[in-house]
């Protein structure tokens, strides 16, 4: 997943750019109300950790805004505050979580999971498609029931194709879900990824479209 952190505090925004690179996520992080409209306004996130008090104004203004122009990406709140109507306000302006300070990585780590799969319309954990089988709370795949070793990007370059299977997603797609905005991405990179998987997963398993990118077969 590409995750976009607001959080003005550094140290908690460090930690967790760093804690969630380790689960295999990309991870981007702003301090302020403006950088993070400017953030959402040009990138393409699959989640939003969302501070309620910033320098320069309400995360809960951000998040109006995103749900007022249709975003609909999933935003778990981080908040320090223990009054339950600020939680609940939270909620009714378009939060799809929330989680207290301080917090547990693991418990934050899995309500992501769950916020991004009710996003994507599922309810089940683990992702299958064509005997292949994804597990991303233990970074896990086999394929026939054998498991199969990954490298965190070629993981995280499956994940992306099989949240939809049938799906065309674009060169540009996985770029953006797999590097952040201080990585550089070499060319060819995307296809570097695919090869990789195919001599993993079979090479069968992952289709090129020609001109617009790739996809994987439907569930079954």
């Amino acid at each position: 997943m590409r995750i976009l952190v607001i959080e003005d505090d550094p140290v908690l925004a460090d930690g967790l750019v760093v804690g969630l690179g380790l689960n295999g996520e990309t991870v981007d992080a702003v301090a302020t109300c403006t950088d993070a409209r400017a953030a959402i306004s040009t990138g393409h996130f699959d989640a939003v950790l969302l501070d309620l008090m910033l320098p320069d104004g309400s995360g809960l203004d951000v998040l109006a805004e995103m749900r007022q122009a249709g975003d609909q990406t999933p935003v778990l709140m981080l908040t320090a505050l223990d009054e339950t109507a600020d939680r609940i306000r939270g909620l009714d302006v378009g939060a799809d979580d929330y989680i207290g300070k301080p917090f547990d990585l693991d418990e934050l780590a899995a309500r992501l999971r769950a916020v991004t799969r009710r996003g994507n319309g599922r309810a089940a954990p683990i992702l299958t498609a064509n005997g292949i089988a994804l597990d991303p709370s233990k970074m896990a795949v086999t394929v026939e029931g054998e498991e199969i070793a990954l490298s965190r990007r070629e993981f995280s370059v499956l994940m992306a194709l099989m949240e939809r299977p049938g799906v065309i997603r674009s060169r540009q797609e996985l770029e953006d879900r797999l590097y952040g905005w201080q990585e550089e991405v070499e060319s060819n990179a995307i296809e570097v990824h695919i090869h990789n998987l195919r001599s993993k997963i079979g090479r069968s398993s992952i289709e090129t479209v020609r001109g617009l990118g790739y996809r994987i077969g439907t569930l079954r």
